[in-house]
This record gives structure tokens, C-alpha cells and sequence, in this order.
């Protein structure tokens, strides 16, 4: 590579990361989220709670010192390389400033640059989503070093939340699924990527002994799903043909809880009464169990209603408020010296209003989902090359699966689907590059100069 290359290269690396924190440049700040204080408050306080895995947090906190810069900075890398890798394995690659206008496109239309800006694991699932169908897909086009960077970087993002493994092991089952199929002539290396979670798996043991020095799963599961069949009305109806039974402690408040799940985890008095998730975890989990086993067909309902909810719940900037306490209180607790500048950032002092944003972002991720089917079409029958069919098919198959997990699992909102929508826009994007690259191909020299000039 000439000098000139190279200097092209760090050039549009540099633009690009620009681009990627300028939310949070334009905030005077990283924005922040009210799972933001959880994750770092794991580190402080060597206590594991549901749904904050530690992972995340040794990497907030290594970057205190530098104000959570570094973090973000992190992010915006992690997030160029794997789209580069991306476009190079679509027959793009070698373009540096083609690299830069689909960052800047995907900054423009979607609500990437503000998943690379903000605190929170969101923007590592869909970069893990990406850098298995690499690995999985795309083994043979990658160097050595290319496919270990990406074997760790799904290991991690697996190990930042479990919400990201289930979506990532639920990829493998589809690819291990395809293999199994006589038609298909692609045959997806799968051994790397169940190494790949492996390994996550290994890191969430390991960064929980770290802290708690317990080798244990991150907790959740079945108490969170409580919260989604509370709010779907299952736990009303669970309690209501058991109790009374001196087991339940939730016989004696059954008329009292709520039907939104937020509202009882996060901000009721009767669930901070009765011991929050120290409290009632074993017996949201065995009621959660239990309607399962009970109720199928009333499951099976609900989760696919869930579930679609959860596929077009994808407006960008969900819990992106100036009011989240909890994280302001964390920060204040244990990273004193960051309190002045997060005080001091537009978040904080005037709130970010996303309204003008979504009229562009919503229906841009809507339709871009909805061309997703088209493209796997087009390449079925050979109009569209292999590859970009495999990346529209994983890209679906991670918004589908996504849905599942947070929409059953958990229960539906936007930035679950806001994560990963940017995707099926991205696949848009290298769609249009595409065609436009076999426009230029199919033009006469001549042709495709005064084009170029023009």
C-alpha cells in the first residue's frame, strides 16, 4: 500500500469515527442511559443484579479517567472495521472513501451514530451479529488475524448482555438448521462461531467471579419474563385460580400490582417492600415456570404478539432522557470527578428531543426491513450476488430473533429494535453500491469517464 493509501485510509478512519461520537461531541458528553449507572455500579459494588451483566462495566470503567471517551472511541473503531470487513467481503473493499459515505449515510438516515455515542452494550449486539456472519460466512476471504479479531469481539459483545447471546446462539441454530437442508449448496462454518460463544460464556463466568467471586450466570431470565406476563395479564390469571397459597407472597398483594412491567421493576413501591429481585426472584422465577407449563396456548399468543410489536418498536432514542437519577446518582457516587461536565452536557440540562429525528428514521427502518424479503428473493433466483442474499438473510433472521428474545423474554421497546434496525438499511446501502458498481462495469469506457466527471 503507497503512502498515499495509507494517508487515505487514517484519514477516512478519523472522518468516520468523527462522525460516529458526534452526538455525543455536539452533546459535550457521552450520552447516557438509566442502564448506564447499572452497569458501571457493578464494578463498585461487587453485586450482580438482573440484566447487567459485568462485562460492560469493566470497560465503562476503564474509561473514567478519560471522561468514558475511550469507550466511545472503542465503539466508533469496532464499528468501521466491521463495516468495512462487511463491504469488502461484498466485493467492495479497497474504497476508503466509500467506506466514509456509507458511514456517513447510515450517521444520516439511521440511528447508528447514536448507539456508538452512548453508554449503554447496545451497539456490541449488532456488531457481534455482523462479525459472526463473517466469521460463519466469510471465513475464507479473512486472514488469520481478521478471524480471531472477530471470534473475540462476538465473545465479548456475547459476554455485555444475555439478551445478546440468545440472539447470537439463535443465529448458530439457524446456520447448523441450513446446513442440514439437501438444497443448499453454501455450507456455513458454524465450529468458529460456537467457539466464538463459548468463549463469551467463559468471559461471563470469569467477569462475575471477578466481582462477586462466584462462578454464576448473569441473573434474570425467568424473573424478567415475569415482567412481560405480568404486563400481558398471565400473572393476574396465574394468581387468581392458585391463591391463596402460603408459598406466594405475592397471594396477599395480588390486587395490587401493576400491569407494566417498567413500572414494577423500576419504579414501585410495593416491589422495593417486598425485597426487589433479592426479594422475589425464586418466586417471579417459579411463577414464570409455572404459567409457561400451564398456559401454552395463552404463551403462544402473547409471545407472538410480542414479538411483532417488537419488530416495529424501532424509533431511535428510547430512555435517552435528563432523568434517569439512578445513573446521574452512580456517577456521582463513584466517579465524582465526571459529575460537572455530565451536569453540564444538553442531555442533562435541556433533554434531547428525538421527534424531528424519527420522521426520518422510522420509515427509513420500516422499509428497509420491508426490502430485506426482496433481496433474499432476488438472490434465490440468481439476480443479486450469493453473498448479499447470506447478509439480508442473517440480517433478518437477527431481527426476527432480537424480537423473540426482547419481546417475549423481556418486553417490547424501541431501543430493543433500534439497535439492530440500522442493519436492514445497511444492506440497502451495499444493494445500491452494488448496482451502481455493475452500471459502471456494463458502460463503455468513454461512457464511464464523462459519468465520473460529470
Amino acid at each position: 500500500m503507497s503512502l498515499r493509501d495509507r494517508a487515505s485510509w487514517a484519514l477516512v478512519i478519523f472522518l468516520s469515527v468523527a462522525i460516529l461520537i458526534a452526538p455525543a461531541i455536539w452533546n459535550g458528553f457521552p450520552l447516557l442511559q438509566w442502564d448506564t449507572g447499572g452497569y458501571l455500579a457493578r464494578t463498585y459494588e461487587s453485586v450482580l443484579v438482573p440484566s447487567r451483566p459485568v462485562a460492560y462495566g469493566l470497560i465503562l470503567r476503564a474509561g473514567v479517567p478519560f471522561d468514558f471517551w475511550p469507550v466511545l472511541i472503542l465503539q466508533s473503531l469496532l464499528t468501521v472495521w466491521i463495516v468495512a470487513l462487511t463491504l469488502r467481503t461484498q466485493g467492495l473493499g479497497g474504497r476508503p472513501w466509500l467506506l466514509a459515505g456509507v458511514i456517513a449515510t447510515l450517521s444520516a438516515l439511521t440511528t447508528l451514530p447514536w448507539l456508538t455515542s452512548i453508554l449503554l452494550t447496545d451497539i456490541f449486539c449488532v456488531l457481534s451479529v455482523l462479525a459472526l456472519h463473517l466469521l460463519v460466512t466469510q471465513s475464507e476471504q479473512l486472514s488469520r488475524g481478521e478471524r480471531l479479531g472477530l471470534v473475540a469481539l462476538i465473545a465479548v459483545s456475547a459476554a455485555t448482555h444475555s439478551a445478546t447471546f440468545a440472539v447470537l446462539a439463535a443465529l448458530l441454530v439457524a446456520a447448523a438448521a441450513v446446513r442440514l437442508l439437501p438444497r443448499v449448496g453454501f455450507k456455513a462454518r458454524i465450529a468458529p462461531g460456537i467457539a466464538a460463544l463459548a468463549l463469551g460464556a467463559a468471559l461471563v463466568f470469569a467477569t462475575n467471579f471477578i466481582i462477586v467471586k462466584r462462578l454464576t450466570w448473569t441473573p434474570g431470565g425467568p424473573s424478567i419474563a415475569f415482567g412481560r406476563m405480568l404486563q400481558d395479564g398471565i400473572v393476574n390469571k396465574y394468581l387468581d385460580e392458585h391463591c391463596p397459597d402460603r408459598h406466594l407472597t405475592l397471594c396477599t398483594y395480588k390486587d395490587q400490582l401493576p400491569r407494566d412491567a417498567d413500572v414494577w421493576f423500576w419504579g414501585n413501591a410495593l416491589f422495593d417492600k417486598l425485597g426487589r429481585f433479592s426479594g422475589l426472584d425464586r418466586e417471579m422465577g417459579e411463577i414464570a415456570w409455572r404459567a409457561l407449563l400451564e398456559y401454552p396456548g395463552l404463551q403462544i399468543e402473547t409471545a407472538l404478539s410480542a414479538t411483532a410489536r417488537q419488530l416495529v418498536a424501532v424509533h431511535s432514542g428510547e430512555g435517552v432522557l435528563n432523568t434517569i437519577w439512578h445513573t446521574y446518582a452512580i456517577i456521582e457516587r463513584y466517579a465524582p470527578q465526571l459529575a460537572p461536565a455530565m451536569h453540564a452536557a444538553r442531555q442533562q440540562r435541556n433533554g434531547i428531543s428525538f421527534t424531528a429525528l424519527n420522521e426520518l428514521h422510522y420509515p427509513v427502518a420500516l422499509l428497509s426491513m420491508a426490502l430485506l424479503p426482496l433481496l433474499i428473493g432476488m438472490a434465490w433466483r440468481g439476480r443479486l450476488p450469493d453473498e448479499l442474499g447470506r447478509l439480508a438473510t442473517t440480517c433478518t433472521l437477527a431481527l426476527l430473533a432480537n424480537a423473540f428474545v426482547c419481546g417475549v423474554l423481556s418486553n417490547p421497546h424501541d431501543r430493543y429494535g433500534a439497535r439492530l434496525v440500522w442493519l436492514a438499511a445497511f444492506v440497502g446501502v451495499i444493494a445500491v453500491a452494488r448496482a451502481v458498481e455493475e452500471l459502471r462495469r456494463e458502460m463503455p469506457p468513454a461512457t464511464a469517464q464523462a459519468s465520473l466527471l460529470n
